[in-house]
């Protein structure tokens, strides 16, 4: 009886758990829908979440948004930490021209755009403000997504995009910072700017080198005893806990995010990471596109339907154009221009993330949230289809212009992308920047922590301050002779102390580096020592750097090559950077991984004939970790092997289509392999070596051996001649071998 009654007794599920069985139940139903019908994912999600959402009654909906939010914003995290995994801090640190060119010109277009149609539309100054910024930042994971799932992220443009997106996701938290300093004083701070850009500068240098100094050692001396499981649950511990710090510190929890797969992508197992990472990107990447699909309301929609409607215009074809112009003025061809451009075309997530700013500092009205949700909805829906139709109206727009304006963007484009050898010059000058900065970051983090950690511990005791600065000295010796001391780029020193016109600026920028490192000792001592000790403990510094010089010098440069050999770790990226230069103006490196059941498994390269048929060349082969630098013709190809390639788009694609289509279309569970023993008298082969034989060919098998006078060879080599009365051992397909027989 009581087993009954407790079986006649609900159990009560949390509305967390039944929210995202719904979530996924739903989006699991649309996304086969969409795929079925050939149309991108992203939109099937989008609609999954307006059916989950409260906005549409028809079906179960939602009952805790809230809860859908977080695991939103978890979501964008894990997506941006993948984006990192595939976009190496090297890659951050190179993006510079092209994509800060494009970018920046979208954004400051858009800005202006935004400001004066919200101007037009007779908003007030802060909701035209907010509504500028909101249309300058495109979305990083739509237009991921739609990648993708469009498989065009081998084809030149999309790096261009993709360098754009960093920059912009950059340049978007710089505005958050603006906008908030713009509300709470009502005026703009030029200060506030340059001081959040100096601590955001600060911050990515910091953490990028103490990341870079320690993660890949720490993967590296624990690799033996990682499992799959342990070290998917370390790389994502290591994720949270950069966002942690960049949301301490006043960033973004996705650009903390973004900043760790950057590192981790130096290490030499970020592909085995990013394959461990990616069904949980998968996953909560679903669920934060639902939840944009659920915040989409059909009433805001009809009421502010002209206003959405003229954002959703200006958003497309404002971002298109500006960017595509951005990509001209940067260097890039007309085609690949126009391509970057039309994908830029949306507005998404950091768009979420100040339209909800506004609404907490109150400085904007309720509709605004709405109506970008609005346009974020439909732009996300299009985005898809601007980037499928962004070649075909490329190549319209090629036959519309004159030809003379072709010319002239292509000689334009030839010269700005031209090889320039670099000056020594500028080598030195771009080596004594690194050197400067690099070394005083970690100096005055150094003194940071040694103020709010050790002093607070010391203090107490005798001494305590005076001890205090001691200990903090003596850490910071070495990098304040590398700051003062240390020599910059010696060979280029040499060869410029030769020309009058060069000595006197490389004195003075001698001296501004010891003044630097003065003043960062003044900047300690300050923090850490009252001014009775100050002149004191500057004497003990010196004193001591010229007692233990040796000992300084050697310690550093042990930090030094040990970062350095974290940093060169995974050389595929160094190696792709290289050849990237050497590349045609519109050809590009791009990557393939070839499957297992593929039919150019096991062919060398010469077989294959990559170059006369597609025109390419294998710049390296990634097998495991292992890489193969300019592959000789003998190499065979392995599966799961990394082919990256040089080609122009249309060679790269030609080559993908052939890596997709070159499977074994044979269903393999019905196709019998034996091994088969055949004694060779048909003349036919007599003579012939066993690659002229075709013999592969025809029983779509291998010769595993072969007795020659009752000598057996084991595996023979392809130009082994065959001859009367040898004995070949093949596998293969039982029905062809027989009908090779026959």
């Amino acid at each position: 009886m009581k087993l009954f009654l407790l079986s006649q007794t609900a159990i009560h599920l949390p509305s967390l758990i039944t929210d995202l069985g719904l979530i996924l139940i739903t989006a699991s139903i649309a996304v086969l829908i969409f795929k079925k019908l050939k149309q991108p994912l992203v939109l099937g999600y989008l609609v999954a979440g307006f059916l989950a959402g409260n906005n549409f009654n028809f079906f179960p909906t939602v009952t805790e948004s809230n809860d859908v939010t977080i695991w939103a914003e978890i979501g964008v995290i894990f997506l941006l930490f993948s984006l990192g995994l595939e976009f190496s801090f090297k890659k951050l640190t190179k993006v510079g021209g092209t994509a800060s060119i494009t970018a920046l010109t979208q954004i400051f277009t858009m800005l202006a755009l935004g400001y004066t149609v919200g101007q037009a539309l007779n908003w007030s100054n802060m909701d035209s403000i907010f509504l500028g910024v909101i249309l300058s930042i495109s979305s990083t994971t739509i237009i991921l997504k739609a990648f993708e799932e469009l498989g065009v992220k081998t084809q030149k443009f999309a790096g261009n995009v993709i360098g754009s997106l960093i920059v912009q996701d950059i340049v978007a938290i710089l505005l958050m910072v603006l906008l908030s300093t713009i509300a709470v004083s009502s005026q703009f701070s030029g200060s506030e700017l340059i001081f959040a850009f100096v601590k955001l500068f600060f911050f990515l240098i910091l953490w990028f080198v103490l990341g870079i100094f320690f993660i890949p050692t720490f993967l590296k001396k624990s690799k033996k005893i990682l499992t799959d499981e342990m070290l998917l649950i370390i790389s994502i511990a290591l994720c949270l806990l950069m966002v942690i710090f960049a949301a301490n510190a006043g960033f973004s929890p996705g650009l903390g995010a973004f900043i760790m797969g950057s590192i981790i992508a130096e290490t030499n197992q970020s592909e085995h990471i990013e394959k461990l990472i990616k069904p949980v990107k998968d996953l909560f990447g679903a669920i934060f596109f639902v939840s944009v699909g659920m915040l989409i309301d059909p009433d805001t929609l009809v009421t502010y339907s002209i206003p959405v409607l003229i954002l959703t215009v200006v958003t497309i074809f404002g971002q298109s154009i500006s960017s595509t112009i951005g990509s001209l003025l940067s260097g890039q061809p007309l085609k690949q221009s126009i391509q970057a451009g039309m994908s830029l075309s949306q507005i998404g997530e950091f768009s979420f993330i100040i339209a909800t700013l506004g609404m907490s500092l109150n400085v904007t009205q309720d509709f605004l949230y709405p109506v970008v949700v609005a346009v974020s909805a439909i732009t996300t829906f299009t985005t898809p289809y601007m980037i499928k139709s962004a070649s075909p109206f490329a190549n319209f727009v090629e036959s519309k212009l004159p030809k003379r304006w072709i010319k002239k963007i292509e000689r334009y484009s030839a010269n700005t992308q031209a090889i320039k050898p670099t000056s020594l010059w500028k080598s030195y000058i771009t080596d004594y920047i690194k050197q400067v900065i690099i070394n005083g970051v970690i100096s005055i983090a150094i003194i940071i922590l040694s103020k709010k950690l050790l002093l607070p511990i010391v203090s107490e005791k005798m001494f305590g301050e005076f001890l205090t600065a001691a200990i903090t000295l003596l850490v910071l010796l070495p990098f304040l002779w590398a700051i003062s001391l240390k020599r910059i780029n010696k060979e280029a020193v040499q060869e410029l102390i030769k020309e009058r016109k060069y000595r006197g600026p490389i004195i003075m920028m001698f001296i501004a580096r010891i003044l630097f490192s003065v003043i960062l000792i003044g900047f300690m001592l300050n923090n850490i020592i009252s001014p009775l000790f100050g002149l004191l403990m500057f004497v003990l510094c010196i004193v001591t750097y010229v007692i233990f010089t040796k000992q300084i010098n050697g310690f550093y440069y042990k930090l030094e090559s040990h970062f350095l050999s974290n940093f060169n770790e995974n050389n595929p990226e160094d190696v792709k950077a290289k050849r990237q230069n050497l590349t045609p103006w519109d050809g590009h490196i791009a990557e393939f991984s070839i499957p297992e059941n593929s039919e150019i498994v096991g062919k060398k390269l010469e077989e294959l004939k990559l170059r006369e048929q597609f025109g390419i060349n294998i710049a390296f082969i990634k097998r495991g970790e292992k890489t193969i630098n300019i592959p000789q013709k003998s190499e065979i190809i392995y599966p799961n092997d990394i082919l990256n390639v040089i080609g122009t788009d249309i060679q790269v694609n030609e080559f993908k289509d052939y890596i997709q289509s070159n499977f074994n279309n044979e269903e393999t569970s019905n196709m019998e392999i034996v091994l088969w023993k055949l004694e060779m008298k048909q003349q036919d082969f007599i003579g012939k070596t066993i690659r002229e034989s075709n013999i592969r060919e025809i029983t779509n098998g291998i010769v595993v051996g072969i007795e020659k006078s009752g000598r057996r060879i084991l595996n023979p080599e392809s130009n082994c001649i065959l001859e009367e009365s040898d004995i070949l051992w093949i596998v293969g397909n039982k029905d062809k071998i027989k009908s090779f027989i026959e």
